[in-house]
This record gives structure tokens, C-alpha cells and sequence, in this order.
């Protein structure tokens, strides 16, 4: 999910409903006697699978009672989910993990947060904020910080808190007590208004004795919203994100989503690891560059080199925007956890779709391809009542810069619509087309086709690892996996 103070949103979301728990569980093995400058955290994904997805979609879910506890939620959708523990006494708030972004905010206010067009808010009231008056170590931030001059988009970054009051001798001298103007950011179609609010940030799990304290923690406490109805936690290389504020800017980080058929498990989360153990022991791997946009600086950018169908490498030439950057800052392909699906421009996108129909002699699913809107479904054989089972269909390898070559794992090309009926199965490929327009990345490296993929994001170097894992078992070697 892609955003920035300087309101330019690059996020198109898709309908991904599902059920989830979220906690967070720092680590207890002796990794981490060994490894103090680390953190682990459980990320959990969504239940239910909606095979008809739409752009900017609203999400809804309900806070657990502690940082330890697996509580069912109600149909949030697109993403993963962890818990911030804020305030004195804490107050559990469940947000989006988003690498496509800086801001962390939550809702605040039970009864006063509004979210404008999101219907299953109004549907089932579920959402539950932040309450700053609640927290006895809550307070405002001030026109004196970088973060107030950083949340603003104006080409003079002292304007709005001049508007405040601030004189300019306080505002070059940046001891202006003012409070921060109210901001408004921007995600796809949905925008957020709030305050930036400072508050302790606890990082803890189900050993209350191993945590960790973030004092002044730094984020929006959004009254009102459009479209937007769950926080976020953004994790992207600005001075607002949460790998900067929690000391890790210059390490890194690593993910590894589960597999979409574990979105129905409560005792499991997809390990989010922070800090030197994401990044140690890791230089076997092949790693393909950051590339660096002057336009849009805190995002993750890559190259994308070629695309091979099964064995044979693509006829269709991958456009160069897909791996350089035009005067204006835009092209690359953005990896983003805030995206579901990965995002190819045209005519490239059509292009791939004509080598893979070459490739596949199974029976198109046009009925399912328009109610789905997706661009290319197939009745697949299946002899078996599983939606997992293995099947021919070819797979998918990007090849990004630095001959580095990731394998798409069965299931997140594919991915079945539903149940299979009489023998069969309807599998539709996830990946869907740029929206009209330059601005912004040519293409976008989705979350869904991440799955069973460990992700290392390594600050220090500036480069992203990839590397085949089963995430089930990540997860269990963490201690995420409750039996």
C-alpha cells in the first residue's frame, strides 16, 4: 500500500476478505541472547477468499484485550496484520503491516472515528480506536519536530505551522511548542485526517518479562477517514516509518507470508523479523539492487529484467520502465505488502497473457473471468475435494537485476476460485494490470506471490533477498505456532 506526505499514492487494493488473530511474540530461544538487536513479530493474514476484487476496499476488525491473546475477528480484509501495544496502561491496536508506506496510524476515538464509504464499518460497528485520553504518557506533537515538517506536503514545509502562529525565528531555531497542524494522507482512493500524537510503544509477547520500550513513539491518531477504516504501520525508509522510529532503519528486515491455506488458522502468523537477525547469515543469497527513485525516495523499487512461462523464457519483451526511472521519478516495480496482487503495465500485461494461453490447453472459465475480474481462468482438472492440489499449469519466474531469479510457488499464480465440481477446478491467474496513467511505478510486485517466499530487506546495503521457504515451518522455528 503506497503513500507518502507528499499525498502521492501509488496503492490499487482487491477485494481479499478474510478472518484473522494477530499478536505480537518477541522471541525466547537463545537467538535471541545472541542476536539482542532483533525483533520478531507475528504477522496474520486473512480467512476467506473473494474471487471478485475491487480498488480501494475497507477493512474492519476488533482489537484483542492483550498482546497475547488469539481473538476471532470479523471479515477484515487485504493484508497483514500486527499489534501495537500504546499508551499507559496499553491500549492493543491491530494495523496493517505495509512496506508501501511511512505513517503508522491507528482510528482514534470509539464513538467520534468516522470512516466515510466504508460499509462494513457502518454494517457491524466493530472498529475500536485509540483513546489519547486514556493514556496518562499521550501527548501532541509540535510544529518543532521533523515529524511535523515531514507529515505536510507543501512545497514550504514551515507554511502550515505558520498558520499555527509559529513566528520564523522559532521555526529556523525549531523551538516552536505549537501543535502540529492537522494532517490528511493519502492511500489509493481513501485518505486519512488526523494529529500526529506521541505515546510509548511496547514490543512484547507472550513473555511478559522480554520487551521492549519505544519512548515518544511518533503516529497518526486519525479521526476521520475515506475509505479507510483499519491503521496501517508503515515500513518504508522515511523518518516516520516504523523500521526508523524503532532504531532499525539502517539494518533491515524480513518476512515470510504464509501460504493462503493457513488463513483459516488462528494458532499461526507469518514471522516479521527486525533488525540483525533478518539480515545475518544471509549473504549466500543473491540479492537484486533497491533502485533509488528522487521522486518517491522511501519506497522499495526493483527491476524486473524478463519473465519466463515453465521452461521457456518469454517472447515479450519486459519494457525498460520496469527497471529504470524516467526524469520524473517514475518507473521501477515497487514490492509491496500493502498490494495483494502484482501489477503489470500494458502492453507487456497482455502480452504475458498471450504466452501463457500459448502454453495452457486446458478450457477457458470466461463466465468466471467476468464476474471475477480477473483476466485469465481455467477449469483444471482436480480428482480430489482440494483446492492445494498440485496441478501442470506453467510456472512463472521473474528475473530481476543482478540475475536474480524468483520462482512464483504453485498456488500464487493460480489460485483457485473455489471448490472443485465434477471433476474439476477453476483456476485463475493473480495478476492484473497497471492503471492508466505514468505517474508513479510501472508495475507492482504483489504480496499474494510472496507467500511461502522469505523477503529480506537489507537497509544497511540497499538490496532485497529472496529465498524459496516454507513459512509453516518459519513460523514454528519462531515460536508462532501455538499447538
Amino acid at each position: 500500500m503506497a503513500s507518502s506526505s507528499v499525498l502521492f499514492c501509488i496503492l490499487t487494493a482487491f477485494n481479499l476478505f478474510f478472518l484473522t488473530n494477530a499478536f505480537f511474540t518477541a522471541y525466547q530461544s537463545q537467538a535471541r541472547e545472541k542476536t539482542p538487536h532483533s525483533l520478531i513479530l507475528g504477522l496474520t493474514r486473512s480467512r476467506a477468499f473473494d474471487p471478485n476484487p475491487q480498488k480501494n476496499v475497507d477493512s474492519v476488525r476488533r482489537p484483542s484485550e492483550s498482546s497475547d491473546m488469539m481473538e476471532p475477528l470479523r471479515e477484515v480484509r487485504d493484508g497483514y496484520l500486527i499489534s501495537l501495544n500504546l499508551g499507559t496502561p496499553p491500549q492493543i491496536i491491530q494495523v496493517y503491516m505495509d512496506t508501501g508506506s511511512d505513517l503508522t496510524w491507528v482510528p482514534c476515538g470509539n464513538l467520534s472515528f468516522d470512516c466515510i464509504e466504508c460499509d462494513d464499518y457502518r454494517n457491524n460497528k466493530l472498529i475500536a480506536g485509540f483513546s489519547p485520553s486514556y493514556s496518562s504518557s499521550s501527548s501532541r506533537d509540535s510544529c518543532a519536530t521533523h515529524f511535523c515538517i515531514d507529515i505536510h506536503s507543501s512545497d514550504n514545509s514551515y507554511d502550515s505551522c505558520t498558520m499555527a502562529g509559529c513566528s520564523l525565528s522559532t521555526l529556523l531555531k525549531g523551538t516552536c511548542s505549537r501543535p502540529c497542524p492537522s494532517f490528511a494522507y493519502t492511500y489509493g482512493g481513501g485518505v486519512v485526517t488526523g494529529t500526529l500524537t506521541r505515546d510509548t510503544l511496547r514490543l512484547h509477547g507472550s513473555d511478559q518479562r522480554v520487551a521492549r520500550e519505544i519512548q515518544r513513539y511518533c503516529f497518526g491518531c486519525v479521526a476521520s477517514t475515506y475509505r479507510e477504516p483499519i491503521g496501517i504501520a508503515g515500513f518504508g525508509k522515511g523518518p516516520l516509518s516504523f523500521p526508523s522510529q524503532v532504531g532499525f532503519l539502517q539494518k533491515g528486515f524480513s518476512h515470510c507470508f504464509l501460504a493462503f491455506e493457513f488463513a483459516n488458522n488462528p494458532n499461526i502468523s507469518s514471522p516479521l523479523i527486525i533488525g540483525d537477525l533478518a539480515i545475518s547469515s544471509k549473504d549466500h543469497l543473491l540479492f537484486t539492487p533497491m533502485l533509488k527513485s528522487l521522486m518517491y525516495p522511501n519506497y522499495y523499487y526493483i527491476g524486473l529484467e524478463s519473465v519466463t512461462v515453465g521452461n521457456i523464457s518469454s517472447a515479450v519483451q519486459v519494457p525498460s520502465s520496469l527497471r529504470e526511472f524516467d526524469d520524473l521519478g517514475n518507473g521501477g516495480m515497487l514490492i509491496d505488502s500493502g498490494t495483494t496482487y502484482t501489477h503489470l503495465p500494458e502492453p507487456f500485461y497482455s502480452q504475458l497473457l498471450s504466452v501463457l494461453q500459448s502454453a495452457i490447453s486446458y478450457p477457458r472459465a470466461s463466465e468466471v473471468e467476468a464476474r471475477s475480474s480477473f483476466d485469465l481462468c481455467y477449469r483444471v482438472p482436480n480428482s480430489s475435494n482440494s483446492i492445494t492440489l498440485l496441478d501442470d499449469l506453467p510456472l512463472i519466474t521473474f528475473h530481476f537485476l543482478n540475475n536474480v531469479s524468483v520462482v512464483i510457488p504453485q498456488g500464487n499464480h493460480f489460485y483457485a476460485m473455489g471448490a472443485p465440481n465434477n471433476g474439476t477446478v477453476v483456476k485463475c491467474l493473480l495478476f492484473q494490470s497497471m492503471d492508466d496513467g505514468d505517474d508513479g511505478p510501472a508495475g507492482i510486485f504483489g504480496s499474494f506471490q510472496q507467500q511461502n517466499v522469505e523477503v529480506i530487506y537489507d537497509l544497511e546495503k540497499e538490496r532485497i533477498g529472496f529465498q524459496p521457504m516454507d513459512c509453516a515451518t518459519a513460523s514454528a522455528f519462531h515460536g508462532l505456532h501455538k499447538t
